[in-house]
């Protein structure tokens, strides 16, 4: 299933899940206020809720509503907490040779991450708004799993257990924010403050085993800037999968609903990899749209500083 977040014309905010390619239940409504009208909430008690929606049977069109009657939102608007890891080797040692630096061989002992602003998040069709002194704004090609169980202590080989489901997710980098305060020797931190989107819904695990292969799924990842093909990759290339990324966050902390674990960007994902020869900083006006197999488009669009209002 695909669960989405999104707007209604009243301006009412819920949340619930695609019935068809044309049509969204609002579950708040269409179970006469069963379900909560949040994705975080129906993450507490997941196990619970999807009895009740695998069984759902609509009540005439109570709560059912065609997609081009309400906007959609990050699926997960305010989650828990967002730790984003490091996971693809490819990203790691390309980048790293651009920048004049070796491979360590620590990256290769732990899955690492860093924790992103979770009250910074965007949706599909948001606009992203460079941040004041930014210069060199780049995008990242990642996919993200959401914990949907709490638990502490969890082993790889459990960590499924602990997964509701998965989504794109664009780690937004400004890039020359990032490399002055990483060399303090702290970091991402500014260059990474600024917005995250996520979406454009969450498919639960289940659509996904179809696709497993090696430590993660055989699904081509795509990036594109105004309509022009720039990154291509693919998940199941990751060097730790999200079952060691969970035993590594969890270990000696608790993880609860909610909370979003990233991959890190996978190979040839971002302007920085790439190269400014293959193309430019991302500038206003540029669209960015990511895509990976089964689990949809997000598109975002850049805006200047001053074109907030």
């Amino acid at each position: 299933m695909k669960f989405v977040t999104f707007t209604k014309k009243d301006g009412l905010v819920s949340a619930g899940w695609l019935a068809d390619v044309d049509h969204v239940v609002d579950m708040h409504e269409a179970s006469g206020g069963v379900l909560p009208n949040n994705l975080v909430n129906f993450l507490d008690h997941s196990e619970e809720y999807m009895k009740i929606v695998n069984h759902f049977v609509p009540n005439g069109q109570r709560g059912i509503y065609r997609l081009s009657e309400i906007q959609l939102k990050a699926p997960l608007p305010v989650p828990r907490s967002i730790r984003d890891f490091y996971a693809f080797e490819q990203h790691v040692k390309t980048a790293r040779e651009n920048r004049g630096l070796e491979m360590i061989p620590e990256w290769y002992e732990i899955p690492v991450f860093y924790f992103s602003n979770h009250l910074a998040i965007k949706g599909p069709g948001e606009s992203i708004v460079i941040p004041i002194e930014c210069e060199w704004l780049d995008y990242e090609l990642e996919i993200a799993c959401i914990i949907g169980k709490e638990g502490r202590g969890i082993s790889e080989d459990k960590a499924d257990e602990y997964i509701f489901g998965y989504c794109i997710l664009n780690d937004w980098s400004a890039r020359d924010l990032q490399r002055k305060e990483m060399k303090v020797g702290l970091g991402p931190a500014k260059g990474k403050d600024f917005s995250t989107s996520i979406g454009p819904w969450v498919v639960t695990k289940d659509e996904m085993e179809p696709f497993k292969a090696g430590k993660g799924f055989n699904l081509t990842m795509k990036a594109r800037v105004n309509g022009s093909l720039l990154s291509e990759g693919n998940m199941k290339d990751i060097y730790y999968s999200f079952g060691e990324m969970i035993a590594r966050a969890s270990q000696g902390v608790t993880l609860y609903p909610g909370e979003i674990i990233g991959s890190g960007t996978v190979g040839t994902g971002c302007i920085l990899e790439l190269g400014e020869e293959i193309h430019r900083w991302l500038e206003p006006g540029d669209e960015v749209e990511l895509e990976i197999d089964h689990l949809g488009v997000l598109k975002n669009t850049i805006i200047a500083g001053n074109e907030v209002k």
